[in-house]
C-alpha cells in the first residue's frame, strides 16, 4: 500500500536540464534506499543513481559529474537534478525505494517501483 510517484519529466534539448522528482506515500514507517532508474527504447532496465537514507550516493558512470541525486526524508521524496542531457539519456525513467511499511502487527521491508516518467532528449 505504498505509491511512488514521479512528475518533472519531459523534452529538452541536448544540453538541456531537467529536475525529477518522486514522492512516496502510504503507511511509510521509514524509507532506506532510493534510487532512479532508466529504461531507453529496446534496452533493459539500469540503475541511474541511487541514495542511501543517510545521504551516501552512487551513480551510473555515464552520468557522473552530470546528474545529482537528493531526497527529503521529512517529505519521502527523492529527486534527480539531471544536467547537460544527452540523446542517450532519452528513457523512461523509475523511482524505486526500499519502504518499511506496517501490516497488523508486522513491519516488513519492501522495494517499490513507480510507474516511470518519459524524458527524451532532441534537437
Amino acid at each position: 500500500q505504498v505509491q511512488l510517484l514521479e512528475s518533472g519529466g519531459g523534452l529538452v534539448q541536448p544540453g538541456g536540464s531537467l529536475r525529477l522528482s518522486c514522492a512516496a506515500s502510504g503507511t511509510i514507517l521509514s524509507i532506506n534506499d532510493m534510487a532512479w532508474y532508466r529504461q531507453g527504447p529496446g534496452k533493459e532496465r539500469e540503475l541511474v543513481a541511487a541514495i542511501t537514507s543517510g545521504g551516501s550516493t552512487n551513480y551510473a558512470d555515464s552520468v557522473k559529474g552530470r546528474f545529482t541525486i537528493s531526497r527529503d526524508n521529512a517529505k519521502n521524496t527523492v529527486c534527480l537534478q539531471m544536467n547537460s542531457l544527452k540523446p542517450e539519456d532519452t528513457a523512461v525513467y523509475y523511482c524505486k525505494a526500499d519502504v518499511w511499511t506496517r501490516t497488523g502487527i508486522a513491519a516488513t521491508r519492501a522495494g517499490y517501483w513507480g510507474q516511470g516518467t518519459q524524458v527524451t532528449i532532441s534537437s
